[in-house]
């Protein structure tokens, strides 16, 4: 078949897929290599990309996250939600900004690392570039995002006052509940959380809130209630994802945005697969200084090699509005399909 041929079936191809796709949510992991960068596209087709991942000399997470957004089929990036002011979540801001355009930006306030001076020029970058459309977050708040429910559970270190809707139940294993030490890096404790529900699909994320800080959501009663997708906190450390947040929320589906030497840990996978009713586990990355039979199989692996080797395969997540969602791993194709919580 001659080139010209191929390519003009490839771009069909490409093309129906989206067209498939129309009133689906849609939901990416970009790999970043252990920084954050996760892109959904509502059914409306609006956009939110939460965090723009780690600044490198070659912006590639800036190119990464534009070629997602390219393959959603997008012109824009709607909202940019910032969940904290780490280099791994704000890092490729700037970048992405010249390759395409961004309309509103979310955040918590301001960053409570201002005294290190690599923290406070990168806050002040943002300040700068966020100028005139910038929208700080309280817990409690809704996101606009047409198409979806989007509700902000955590913000600036404060949570929900209330249960959302069929949440509130009291938690047991809060009994049990072993206090962290004092958190080195403040800032993840600001990080701003959501729940996102399209029809009775619910998924979550947290930002990189730690350890001490969950247990105001979920301690001593649940206030978020139960969930179908949940992206691990703080890429899968074991500073967050203590036994009393993930068995309170009980995902079917977990989708770890790990590096292949940051996150991970066993101690993590135990604790996720001792959640009721867990499913699957999907992984950003072969976390590669934990034993190869602790990760998740390796079908449900984007990316298997070291950083050197990466070719920043994605996961994405499709979901109908019956609750059906499927998640597809962009490397070898494997995907899934499970049924949202009723």
């Amino acid at each position: 078949m001659p080139k010209t041929m191929a390519a003009v079936l490839l771009g069909l191809v490409c093309a129906g897929s989206l067209l498939a796709a129309a009133g689906d949510l849609r939901i990416y992991w970009i790999d970043a290599e252990g920084g954050a960068a996760t892109l959904i596209v509502s059914p409306s087709g609006e956009s939110m990309l939460v965090d723009t991942a780690n600044r490198t000399p070659d912006d590639r997470d800036a190119k990464r996250i534009f070629a997602a957004a390219q393959q959603a089929g997008l012109h824009k990036i709607d909202i940019l939600l910032t969940t904290h002011f780490h280099s791994d979540h704000i890092g490729g801001m700037a970048a992405l900004a010249k390759l395409i355009p961004i309309g509103i930006y979310m955040d918590h306030g301001e960053s409570v690392e201002i005294a290190r001076p690599q923290v406070a020029a990168a806050y002040k970058a943002y300040v700068e570039q966020s100028a005139g459309k910038r929208r700080i977050l309280k817990a409690g708040d809704t996101i606009p995002l047409k198409g979806v429910d989007v509700e902000v559970i955590m913000s600036a270190g404060e949570a929900i006052s209330k249960a959302l809707k069929n949440a509130g139940a009291p938690n047991a294993a809060c009994a049990d509940f072993k206090p962290h030490g004092e958190e080195p890096d403040p800032d993840n404790d600001q990080s701003v959380g959501f729940v996102l529900q399209f029809g009775t699909f619910r998924f979550i994320d947290m930002g990189d809130l730690t350890w001490n800080y969950e247990q105001k959501l979920v301690c001593p009663a649940n206030l978020i209630g139960t969930v179908d997708l949940y992206q691990t906190t703080h890429h899968g450390l074991d500073r967050s994802n203590s036994p009393q947040f993930v068995w309170a929320i009980q995902p079917k589906v977990v989708v770890m945005n790990d590096g292949p030497r940051k996150g991970g840990p066993p101690s993590v996978f135990d604790i996720l697969r001792h959640s009721p009713g867990l499913e699957d586990i999907w992984q950003g990355h072969l976390a590669l200084g934990t034993p190869k039979e602790i990760n998740t199989g390796e079908n449900m692996i984007a990316n298997l090699g070291t950083s050197a080797e990466c070719q920043g395969n994605l996961l994405e997540v499709s979901v109908d509005s019956s609750g059906r969602y499927t998640v597809t791993n962009q490397r070898n194709g494997f995907h899934k399909t499970y049924e949202a919580k009723r």
